[in-house]
């Protein structure tokens, strides 16, 4: 009886080890697919090591992941730029590339202010507050004539409703104006398409926002293709607002910048996001044109999905930002506008920004390898652990994970096409 016992105790133990044994492989593959690692976590987490939540994330990065990429598990992407004229002040501000914020307004989730179920497409994820925090210093919006005031809509046939509205456009823009108030050495542009038929409108809801006081000029713009002021002149007489609008007649009646009088731009939508393409918008002049000292780079597809924008700020951003920059004949983008700023697949549009910073400032291969006081293209040895903003630009991390937002893409596409319907003709929201 008790070598019985014993022989069952022995196989036991035996199975029992078997068991102990499959268990540790199944977690040690458990732990190599889904890197079930301990190695960081609260705010020590850097760029593209995994994490569980934004807070294991360093400053300016926050916990994302990249599905459309095979990239499901969460990990560091990061989630603001790195200021250039901290690194290299001084200069012309047509010398420096910004992010800008396509359709800035167009936020999901965005309350429900004039009462029906709003039926548009979305382009951001975060307030413009959080936007300028982040490093934007661009701001795409769309304003018309709307319930006797100038309303933010995306919308079309140049006409605002009630559900393709947003909110009152002074309500953006003393965001704005909260914004250059409190950071005394930034600088913003506003890009605005023009539906405002009321007599001096956009004049009076900039100065009901109490933006007039930062207006650059119009007549002290550069006209043929000169450098524009530098940026610390643009701060010292606090023109750092820059406005522009696409209603050529506003220049001689408001003293607002017509934009392609000042800019050349690529064209938008899909063409603007073809592999290898980039081509002047049609009311631009040729990208190559020296009469115009700002290059505006649009990249965002006609219509934007949110989940998709990851994919194209990945590789695909890099080459469209070249071409572009050989279209233009060497000449930079000043400005990259783009939809879900933040999704990518680790550096995103910030590190195209970083380069393009980089290349034109220093001669470097990104701008943080620039060194003040030096010889164009005396770079500085720069690690991957380098790359992300320091941790004293923490002012505008982002304050979740962005795939936990609300969907853009979830518009109701029936209710778009019955609309429609209703015209007999199909249309199409603007860009």
């Amino acid at each position: 009886m008790l070598s019985c016992l014993s022989e069952k105790h022995s196989m036991w133990r035996r199975s029992e080890n078997g068991y102990l044994i499959l268990l540790l492989s199944h977690l040690a593959v458990y732990c190599l697919l889904f890197t079930c690692s301990a190695a960081c976590s609260n705010g020590n987490c850097q760029l593209l090591e995994s994490c569980a939540s934004a807070a294991d994330c360093g400053p300016g990065l926050y916990c994302g992941n990249c599905p459309e990429l095979g990239k499901s598990q969460p990990f560091c992407i990061r989630g603001q730029t790195i200021e250039p004229t901290s690194i290299i002040s001084g200069l012309p501000f047509n010398k420096y590339s910004w992010l800008v914020t396509h359709n800035a307004f167009s936020i999901v989730n965005a309350p429900l202010l004039t009462g029906p179920q709003r039926i548009t497409f979305y382009n951001q994820e975060d307030t413009v507050t959080n936007q300028l925090r982040n490093g934007v210093r661009g701001l795409m919006l769309d304003m018309y004539d709307f319930e006797n005031d100038i309303w933010l809509c995306h919308s079309f046939r140049g006409q605002c409703y009630n559900f393709t509205a947003f909110e009152p456009a002074v309500n953006t823009l003393k965001e704005v104006e909260a914004f250059l108030s409190a950071n005394p050495t930034e600088i913003v542009t506003i890009i605005i398409e023009d539906y405002v038929h009321s007599p001096k409108g956009l004049t009076r809801v900039f100065a009901d926002a109490g933006l007039d006081k930062y207006w650059f000029p119009v007549s002290k713009m550069p006209r043929k293709g000169d450098d524009w002021p530098t940026v610390n002149d643009m701060v010292k007489k606090n023109y750092r607002l820059l406005v522009f609008t696409s209603d050529s007649s506003k220049e001689a009646a408001e003293g607002i910048a017509y934009q392609w009088r000042y800019m050349v731009e690529n064209e938008p939508g899909d063409p603007g996001v073809a592999p290898g393409s980039c081509s002047s918008r049609k009311e631009s002049k040729p990208l190559n044109s020296r009469s115009a000292s700002l290059f505006l780079m649009n990249y965002f597809p006609t219509v934007a999905v949110q989940n998709g924008a990851c994919k194209e700020h990945s590789t695909q951003l890099f080459d469209t930002a070249a071409a572009c920059y050989k279209a233009a004949g060497n000449m930079m983008p000043n400005y990259v506008a783009v939809n879900f700023y933040m999704r990518s697949d680790g550096g995103g549009v910030f590190d195209v920004l970083d380069q393009m910073n980089g290349r034109t400032l220093c001669g470097c291969p990104t701008v943080t390898a620039c060194q003040a006081g030096v010889h164009f293209g005396v770079c500085k040895n720069i690690t991957a652990a380098n790359a992300a903003p320091t941790a004293t630009n923490t002012g505008g991390m982002f304050s979740g994970s962005v795939q936990l937002t609300g969907h853009a893409s979830a518009i109701h596409f029936s209710s778009v096409l019955y609309l429609f319907s209703l015209s007999s003709v199909i249309i199409l929201f603007p860009l």
